[in-house]
């Protein structure tokens, strides 16, 4: 490794004792800055700058270098959060009198669209509980447990925790307790509502025990089942029903929000069943929802 010359050398050599003694970060931390912060100062270097000369254009020009050198934008975004404090340090040591990098943003992370069903998956899923040969003894759970999933868009964890009172399945509504604390009424399709009464009268009644409480889906000891368990049985159907997608019990809430949006549904609908605090949190159903347009204008469309 080439070895930096002065005063960038003694620079960085300060700017790790300041991050050692005074911010106490773990070793760990303090070797990936001085790993970012070396490819910098030796690009400094061989400007022939001195650090009190680089500017905003300098900065931004090692970045697109970083990003043409292919790094990922996890460690262009580190690298650029290493610049930003070594910036701020030089001037709190009166090294020098301007900070290049107030203006130097963050790049926004990469938003992954997360994996979504399709209609014909979905039905694939929920139908593979009833077809399982020799019959599984808990498939009516499963199965009401599938269909509750799909028809309501409910996080696991509040899945887990449903209970029975909260459950007004004659006016096709659910009571969700959410992040926070805070509930909403989600509405309960006829297909779920029919399989948890199902589940409810021909299998909840023979496992439950007195400690299980009024939770709505129990495990096999008749206590209530456990996020693992709800993802596992998730699991076990999909690739029963052949759907090659890595699925979570997630992946149905996603799902059910998509699907709802591709039907024609309102977004500010969506955001209250879906119980997210700010819309923000469910526009990104509508980046999908624009791609199934695109596909449908693709298709149908004569100049598509």
């Amino acid at each position: 490794m080439q070895a930096l010359k002065e005063p960038y050398s003694s620079h960085l050599e300060s700017f790790v004792n300041y991050l050692t003694l005074e911010r106490n970060f773990s070793q760990h931390t303090i070797a990936s800055y001085v790993n970012d912060l070396y490819r910098y100062l030796l690009y400094v270097e061989n400007l022939e700058k001195s650090v009190a000369e680089i500017t905003l254009t300098h900065i931004q020009s090692f970045i697109l270098e970083l990003h043409d050198a292919g790094l990922e934008a996890r460690s262009v975004a580190r690298n650029i959060s290493a610049i930003r404090s070594f910036h701020k340090f030089l001037v709190r040591e009166n090294i020098i009198e301007i900070n290049a990098t107030e203006n130097l943003h963050q790049p926004k992370p990469a938003q992954h669209l997360p994996t979504v069903l399709t209609v014909d998956e979905v039905f694939r899923l929920l139908n593979a509980p009833m077809q399982e040969d020799p019959p599984g003894k808990y498939r009516l759970r499963d199965k009401a447990l599938l269909e509750f999933l799909y028809a309501t868009g409910v996080r696991v964890s509040e899945l887990v925790n449903l209970q029975q009172s909260n459950c007004y399945l004659d006016a096709g509504f659910a009571r969700i307790f959410g992040k926070g604390s805070k509930e909403r009424l989600v509405p309960v399709g006829r297909s779920a509502t029919e399989w948890v009464r199902r589940y409810q009268q021909d299998l909840r009644l023979n496992i439950s025990k007195p400690e299980s409480g009024d939770y709505l889906f129990l495990n096999a000891r008749g206590k209530m089942l456990s996020r693992m368990s709800a993802y596992t049985i998730v699991r076990r159907y999909s690739i029963a029903a052949g759907i090659t997608k890595k699925i979570s019990p997630h992946t149905l809430r996603h799902t059910f929000a998509t699907h709802l949006l591709e039907g024609g549904a309102d977004l500010r609908a969506v955001q209250e069943m879906l119980g997210h605090s700010s819309i923000i949190a469910t526009q990104i159903y509508t980046h999908i929802d624009r791609s199934f347009i695109k596909e449908v204008h693709k298709t149908f469309h004569p100049r598509g």
